[in-house]
């Protein structure tokens, strides 16, 4: 280990530990820490070694009147050169306590910036703050989907939303339907005939009686006639539109009302044709 090198300030007798290379940046010249003298610290070097015993013809050195001996104990970057003054660079260093001696340590925390920015919420705060929003954003719209999708069947079985999803449909440019009973059974054909009109020849007459069990109105279906020969095989199909066989009368955007029936009364042309029966079903296309 090198032997380490120690000066003393002139003006207020404080004992620094200093390294060669800092006494050659400036040629010696550093600023006591201290009182802020600027001195050379070649010419004033000490050394803290045990005195060695006073030669008969010396008189007696008192070191107590340099007064107390004080090494620093910061590293290597507090006794940089100070900013040049009057053509001169200076070093200045940090009194401390000689009777404590301690190593410089490998690296100085760097000091706080007290012009900081404050400390802003961490990525996984902000990324669960997003995924908050996008949650509650996505069920709403999957709310909204639903009500939409089912707008039909919801004013049917709840009849006080009716009125705001009218509104709603206002907006949004669509309209409320009747529920259709495709699978549900409420819709059936209660009775059916088909019978040829004696007053001209080759058409038939259609009757037919649609009822309506639901608490609910029920939106009016197709009808499909079939006419068979005497082996059953089909001669003629004809699917019929709610427009084709409901009277004048009917609302058909209303649909056939809770537990209300409709009479059928359709004239059918089959003057090019030969039956011998006939089938109805009814379905939504």
């Amino acid at each position: 280990m090198p032997e380490e090198k120690y000066t003393r300030c002139p003006g207020c007798a404080t004992v620094f530990r200093v390294k060669p290379e800092q006494l050659a940046l400036r040629g010696g010249q550093v600023r006591c820490g201290h009182c802020k003298t600027v001195f050379d610290g070649v010419a004033q070097a000490v050394s803290l070694a045990a005195p060695t015993p006073a030669q008969p013809d010396e008189p007696p050195l008192d070191e107590a009147a340099l007064g107390p001996p004080t090494v620093t104990l910061r590293d290597a970057r507090a006794l940089e050169p100070a900013p040049p003054v009057a053509s001169e660079a200076k070093v200045e260093t940090e009194p401390a306590p000689a009777v404590e001696v301690a190593p410089a340590p490998a690296e100085a925390e760097a000091p706080q910036d007290r012009f900081a920015p404050a400390v802003k919420p961490s990525s996984r705060r902000r990324r669960a703050i997003l995924y908050a929003i996008a949650i509650v954003v996505l069920t709403v719209l999957i709310i909204a989907q639903a009500v939409f999708h089912f707008r039909d069947a919801i004013a049917a079985h709840w009849p006080p939303a009716r009125p705001v999803l009218q509104r709603l449909c206002e907006v949004a440019g669509c309209a409320i339907h009747p529920l259709r009973d495709a699978a549900m059974g409420y819709l059936s054909i209660e009775a059916s005939d088909l019978q040829a009109d004696p007053a001209h020849r080759g058409l038939l007459i259609l009757t037919a009686t649609l009822r309506n069990r639901a608490a609910w109105a029920v939106s009016y279906p197709y009808l499909e006639l079939t006419l068979t020969d005497a082996q059953d095989r089909v001669v003629v199909r004809r699917a019929l539109a709610p427009s084709d066989y409901a009277g004048g009368t009917a609302d058909l955007q209303r649909g056939i009302t809770p537990n209300a029936e409709v009479a059928i009364k359709v004239f059918i042309d089959a003057s090019a044709t030969t039956q011998a029966g006939y089938r109805l079903y009814m379905f939504y296309p």
